[in-house]
Order: C-alpha cells, then structure tokens, then sequence
C-alpha cells in the first residue's frame, strides 16, 4: 500500500481522509525542551504492554504520534491496517521507508486531524504537555471502540477514577470505561520526562449509560456539582440541582449508602447517569 502524506486522500478501509485546520507544517504542539515536546519510547518491556492490549482488540490501528517507530513496527506484526500519524515530516519519511504494505503513514496533526468514521483502535504514547487537549480530541472523535494510551502517571490515575473520579473522567464516564494499566517508569523515555508515565485503556462502551444526545446537558449537570458549594453531596446536589427535592437527593444518597458528606469524587459512573436520570425525570414532569 502506498504511504501518503495529509494532503492526499486514503486509500484503505478505515484511514482517515485528511486533516482539518491548519497547515501541519506548522504544528500546534512545537514548545518543550526538545524538539516537538516528545518524549520516545525505549523501553521494550513497556512496549510488549501496549502491544499486547492492542492485540487483544479488534479492527484498524490508528497511531497517534508514531516517531521513530517504536511502537509502529511491532504494531504491523499484528497484520492489520495500521496509519500513523506524525507530526514531524523528517521522522514520518524515515518511518514509512521501514514499515509495510499494511501501514500507512501520514504527515499531519492529530489535533486537527479527521479520524476514521468506521470503527478503529487507537494507541499512542501522548505527549506530556499535550496530554489534556489530545485527550478531548479523542474523547470527541467518533467511531474508535478502544483506546490505549501512554500518558503522564498521574493523569493515567486520575482519568481511571483511582483515588477518585475528576470532573473530566465523571463528564465522559456514562460512554467510555477506563482502566489503569501499569506505571511506566521515567527511564522508558529519551529524552527522560520529569516524571513516570501510566499506561491506561478507554473502551466505549455498547450501552451508553446515559443517550448521546443528553451529551452536553450531563457534563453540564456534572460541571454544576462538581464546581458547585457545599460541604458534602447533599449541600452541593441541592445547590447544583435546584428542581430535585431534598428528599429524592437524600433517598437517592441512602440508596447507595452514601452520608451526606461523601464528594462528588467519591460516585461511580452508575450513580452519576442515576443522578442525571433523576433531574431529567423531574424536567419531564
């Protein structure tokens, strides 16, 4: 299969058709100490991971950040459509001499680029200080069913709801499972990032717990409690949902044996659509 930069259109099932927004010669991510804000993958336990939880699901691969090819070249052993997209014009031509017929390599963005709108898997060792817009990115794209990701040890943490949800993993918690794969030690990288990373999973899930649609009303509705006043759930669920009574809140917190001072970090993805379904069956009325 023929390699191809952005501007050319895909060729086989499953590629992206092109990038949207801004020229990818002139990258959205090129601050850091070294060139692009990157940090390469060298471990090869650490590798052997990620290949692995790749190889257990299904469909075309999608690379995000692919470099040197670290990941890319084992990947391609699995025998499935695989595209890597890479910022950096010089590595994606040094990588695309080195890959098969199978493996796509592509010159582009993947902040700004348009993903696959056929069910896909993507991977990717993120960059640290990139971390939180790819992970809206991704979260926001459409049709990928799993998604294994090297990021920094404590944002993998937070987005698995170890220790507690955060407002961003409860906002998207009703579509997607994440899961905490293992701790990912500094000495992985070259150059060595000033912190560990984690490697973690998102899967979508087949039976969202709350409709699509209801998308923006939830986060809206999971941004209200979480930023809301209050010195425990039932203070901030009645400041934040005005139209739930008192007493269905605290029928609701007795429910699932939680006091009255328990945070909104403490809720599970289940409670949080039970929440919603609540106030949306008070709106119904």
């Amino acid at each position: 299969m023929r390699k191809h930069h952005a501007s050319s259109p895909a060729h086989h099932t499953g590629a992206p058709a092109r990038p949207t927004g801004a020229p990818t010669n002139r990258p959205a991510y090129r601050h850091g100490r070294h060139e692009l804000g990157q940090n390469f993958l060298t471990d090869q336990v650490t590798i052997e991971a990620v290949v692995d939880l790749v190889a257990r699901t299904r469909g075309p691969i999608v690379e995000i950040g692919p470099g040197d090819g670290a990941l890319t070249l084992p990947l391609q052993e699995l025998g499935r459509p695989l595209t890597g997209i890479e910022i950096d014009g010089r590595r994606a031509a040094r990588l695309e001499r080195r890959t098969n017929r199978s493996t796509t390599i592509v010159t582009a963005d993947f902040l700004r680029y348009e993903t696959p709108s056929t069910p896909h898997v993507l991977v990717g060792n993120l960059p640290f200080h990139e971390t939180t817009p790819m992970l809206r990115r991704i979260l926001r794209a459409p049709a990928w069913t799993d998604a294994v990701l090297l990021v920094q040890w404590e944002v993998a943490r937070r987005r698995a709801g170890v220790g507690g949800a955060t407002l961003m993993t409860a906002q998207w918690w009703p579509w997607y499972e994440f899961a905490l794969a293992r701790r990912v030690p500094a000495a992985a990288f070259r150059p060595r990032p000033n912190v560990d990373g984690g490697l973690m999973t998102a899967t979508r899930r087949d039976r969202p717990l709350v409709d699509r649609a209801e998308r923006k009303r939830y986060q809206d509705m999971v941004h209200r409690v979480f930023t809301g006043p209050g010195r425990g759930l039932a203070q901030i669920v009645a400041a934040a949902c005005p139209d739930l009574p008192r007493r269905t809140v605290a029928q609701w917190l007795g429910r699932h044996g939680l006091g009255p001072a328990r945070l909104p970090k403490d809720l599970t993805a289940r409670q949080w659509a039970e929440l919603y379904a609540l106030g949306a069956g008070v709106r119904r009325r």
